[in-house]
């Protein structure tokens, strides 16, 4: 898969990457927090993209804490299929406060307007410490 361009390529990427990772839930609890999100948040899948931060809280008002598991599942699948290119030349002792939107707004600026940033996101210290060995 090559790198999205456009607005939609990346909306649909982005769409693609939460539908890998809710599968982690199992198929009937995909399409029953597809159901919840649209008739409790009046969010539709397809307005996801646009209204990430809506997503993201909504995501923390179903799961709570765990909501943090899934958007790494997400960022995870993301980061994979935008071939996300970032390094973080900072002390390695500090991490940047990065956020799911954050992140998500992030790869679309890289993506949509071909910028360049110089982050590496960290998605699992543990990966990070195996790339290190």
């Amino acid at each position: 898969m090559s790198k999205p361009k456009t607005e939609q390529e990346f909306n649909e990427v982005l769409l693609q990457s939460i539908d890998e990772a809710l599968v982690a839930l199992g198929e009937k609890a995909k399409a029953g927090l597809y159901f919840h999100l649209e008739h409790t948040f009046h969010l539709s899948k397809k307005d996801i993209p646009d209204r990430i931060g809506d997503f993201a809280a909504a995501l923390e008002r179903i799961f709570g804490q765990g909501a943090e598991q899934i958007e790494l599942l997400i960022m995870k699948a993301l980061n994979k299929k935008v071939e996300a290119t970032y390094k973080w030349s900072g002390p390695k002792w500090l991490v940047p406060d990065l956020t799911f939107t954050k992140y998500v707004k992030l790869m679309r600026l890289q993506c949509i307007e071909n910028k360049e940033n110089d982050v590496k996101v960290i998605l699992d210290v543990g990966e990070q410490e195996e790339e290190e060995a």
